[in-house]
């Protein structure tokens, strides 16, 4: 059964055209459950209706002409059901439907099962025989997983078939919406420009050669010519970026070098292949390595050994190949976005990326986020190959994409837009204020940042100092452990940006989501895994490099607070102490100076941890919480898969009465509480935290203006009646939506950003 399903899965994604792989899989159905006839039904949700797609064994003609209404027949009622409908006698059942051009007089046993994609009932898959029997639960269940499995495929060929067949036909709307993980904040307009390779590696024909040190010179000058492009392609992100995040560019180089993919390329061409076969052997290779592998850094990984795979063959094949005309305003759309393709287009063309493959924390991301450009990862459904030149617009705060959309949603997003600009103009000249509520309460501002970058957004900004420096950023776009010579002047230079207010470092926070290129973590859970303050402690030398630059770096601000991530118990606090105190005392013995002794806070973001805060509070001197991890592990929602993405919301009612309980908890212990996940850059989650009794967030540089200026037209008062008002409340959206309304009536309803 395996195999048979695999094959006929297989055979329907290699198909090109939907309808041939619709009529292709109902006869291989029909052929593997020795039925009489197998049909394929589509759902017309505009309609409401299923159109006869396929069919093997009822009339040819009535395929593309059968309707049948969603509440009509036995497939409108598994549709209805949403689960298999299997019945003897077709004829004598309530909802039997009769429609004499389908020709299924013949047929009386039945068996109907739902095609559904992301709770979305895309058709109904049915076979009949003249049999009246009840289909055995062996067929019942084979149909069923072979509809299970199909879904995807369908609904991702269903877009595709959509796109063409409405482009084709010149219509100005294709109005397909799309869901997939942020990768970067902000709202997008413009015209999607698909990169894709010129040269592939499957039009490589693998070709013997004589003149194996001919080839191997090729080879060579290839590799130097690539070497050149990606230099050219470092300066120029260089230039828009800081170093630590053009340094993606140093995982390029070392994979042209010999120790690498290079040396294997040459065993080959020195056992007879050309050099382009050569090539082509090792890094198809490697990819099919890595692909075994599920790793969040092995798929990383295999974005660079693509893309500079592809790049020595571009230079090998000594193609001459005609550069594309790049428009303005343009959505860079590929299967996976990579960092030389950002640094090969200028900056102030693209408006957006999209990719289908990547997460929240793939390079492009994070390149997206610090040069400032809205990106949505993780596409899954996008037919890329189908919508070069269309208009797109891109949310890069929920994820979600518009193909070709309607006017009245190009209208809305423009209008979000335009608002954006015109809110940014206008918070601007509370620039220098310090954050006050409407009845006067101070309210404690920082900056979240991790890259040089974000200083540059902060610039001129009346701050109260940073309150998460995330360290694995330059950890991340490295090849290697950065020394601690080069921690020292990276914290240096923090410290020193705001030397009379706190700054909060947060230690190595990596595994999870967050995967090092040098140092690769293979597991089948990395959230609940090896990650955080857990590596670090396994590592105590990672540890006390990394605490004796951060102590280093502050010898002369001693403005340094150090950040615990991913705490689940005391043990690990008190493990970290012991090893800051070691750390501490080397270096004082080493620079012959008393250096002075840091603030040290734990991040909640645990469950565990939030029921330990009075045992915790009597080693720390403050917490901070980190919403985004807290829901994730509170809805047991991983909140960079796409499918349960709907599901991951810091305003379900379970999240804010946990969030409500650890404020509380941390007043009632006396210690000092900041929020610093996405939530605290939201006006709704701003509302709610300030009434629950938190008056010090920490977000990203670019909310932190909009943060002032709700917070200046909003009272304390206000905000506790908010809090009472969705106190009663059992969804998020409702939640939202009460919240949404109070800051329209307050005349801030512009603050609130499409799909938030």
């Amino acid at each position: 059964m395996i195999t048979t399903l695999k094959r006929i899965v297989e055979e329907f994604a290699q198909q090109q055209v939907l309808e041939r792989a619709l009529t292709d899989v109902v006869s291989k159905v029909k052929d593997a459950m020795s039925t009489e006839c197998c049909s394929l039904y589509l759902a017309d949700h505009e309609k409401q209706h299923y159109i006869l797609m396929a069919t093997d064994g009822l009339s040819v003609n009535a395929v593309g002409r059968l309707a049948i209404n969603f509440n009509q027949g036995l497939v409108g009622l598994v549709g209805q059901r949403e689960e298999p409908v299997n019945v003897a006698n077709a004829h004598t059942h309530p909802r039997f439907l009769f429609a004499p051009q389908v020709e299924e007089d013949k047929f009386n046993a039945f068996l109907g099962v739902p095609i559904i994609h992301q709770r979305k009932v895309l058709g109904v898959i049915s076979v009949q025989q003249t049999d009246s029997r009840v289909f055995a639960e062996d067929e019942e269940a084979f149909l069923f997983t072979l509809a299970a499995q199909l879904a995807a495929a369908i609904a991702h060929a269903g877009v595709k078939s959509q796109i063409e067949s409405l482009s084709g036909s010149g219509s100005k709307y294709v109005n397909q919406h799309i869901l997939g993980v942020p990768g970067a904040p902000g709202i997008a307009l413009g015209c999607a420009f698909v990169s894709q390779p010129s040269i592939s590696f499957s039009s490589v024909l693998p070709r013997r050669t004589k003149n194996a040190a001919k080839e191997a010179v090729k080879f060579q000058q290839a590799i130097k010519v690539t070497r050149k492009e990606l230099g050219e392609l470092s300066e120029r992100m260089t230039a828009m970026l800081p170093s630590e995040a053009s340094a993606i560019f140093d995982v390029y180089n070392h994979l042209l070098s010999d120790a690498s993919l290079g040396e294997q390329v040459n065993e080959h061409i020195h056992s007879g292949w050309s050099a382009a076969s050569s090539l082509k052997f090792v890094i198809e290779k490697t990819i099919r390595e890595f692909a075994a592998i599920e790793d969040d850094y092995i798929r990383e990984r295999m974005t660079d050994i693509r893309d500079i795979g592809q790049r020595v063959l571009v230079n090998l094949m000594q193609k001459d190949i005609a550069k594309r005309k790049v428009p303005d305003n343009l959505i860079l759309v590929a299967e996976e976005v990579t960092a030389s393709m950002l640094a090969e287009i200028p900056r102030e063309k693209i408006k957006g990326i999209c990719s289908r493959k990547g997460s929240s924390n793939s390079h492009a991301s994070i390149l997206a986020s610090a040069l400032g450009i809205p990106a949505v990862m993780g596409l899954e459904d996008l037919p890329i190959s189908s919508i070069d030149g269309m208009a797109l617009i891109i949310d890069g705060y929920s994820g979600n994409i518009y193909i070709n959309a309607d006017d009245s949603i190009e209208r809305e997003y423009r209008r979000l837009q335009s608002e954006e600009l015109e809110l940014n103009d206008k918070v601007r000249e509370l620039a220098a204020d310090q954050a006050v509520t409407k009845d006067g309460k101070v309210i404690a501002l920082h900056i979240n940042t991790g890259l040089a970058a974000d200083f540059d957004v902060a610039k001129g900004l009346a701050v109260d100092g940073i309150g998460l420096f995330r360290t694995e950023i330059p950890f991340m776009v490295r090849q290697r452990f950065p020394s601690e010579s080069e921690q020292v002047e990276l914290y240096r230079h923090v410290l020193e940006s705001y030397p009379d207010k706190p700054v909060c470092m947060r230690t190595l926070d990596v595994g999870g989501d967050k995967p090092l290129p040098y140092f690769p973590i293979e597991e089948d859970n990395p959230f609940l895994g090896w990650r955080g303050i857990r590596l670090t402690l396994d590592h105590p030398e990672i540890h006390l490099i990394q605490m004796r630059a951060m102590l280093h770096a502050s010898r002369h601000t001693g403005n340094l607070s150090i950040l615990l991530p991913m705490v689940t118990s005391i043990n690990e606090v008190e493990e970290s102490l012991r090893l800051l105190k070691q750390a501490h005392s080397e270096l004082c013995e080493e620079l012959s100076c008393e250096i002075p002794w840091p603030k040290v806070g734990v991040m909640l973001e645990v469950p565990a941890a939030i029921y330990q805060i009075g045992q915790l509070s009597t080693l720390v001197d403050y917490f901070s919480i980190g919403t985004n991890d807290l829901t994730q592990y509170l809805l047991a929602v991983d909140r960079n898969n796409a499918r349960v993405a709907s599901l991951y919301d810091y305003y379900h009612p379970g999240v804010l009465q946990a969030l409500h309980f650890v404020i509380q908890q941390c007043q009632l212990h006396g210690t000092p509480v900041t929020v610093c996940g996405e939530m605290a850059g939201e006006p709704i989650g701003i509302l709610l935290l300030l009434a629950m009794g938190c008056n010090s967030f920490s977000m990203s540089a670019q909310n932190l203006l909009k943060a002032k200026w709700i917070l200046k037209h909003i009272s304390s008062d206000d905000a506790c009646q908010f809090l009472k008002e969705v106190a009663i409340l059992s969804e998020p959206a409702q939640i939202r939506d009460v919240i949404v309304s109070k800051l329209e009536h307050a005349g801030l309803g512009g603050f609130i950003r499409a799909g938030k």
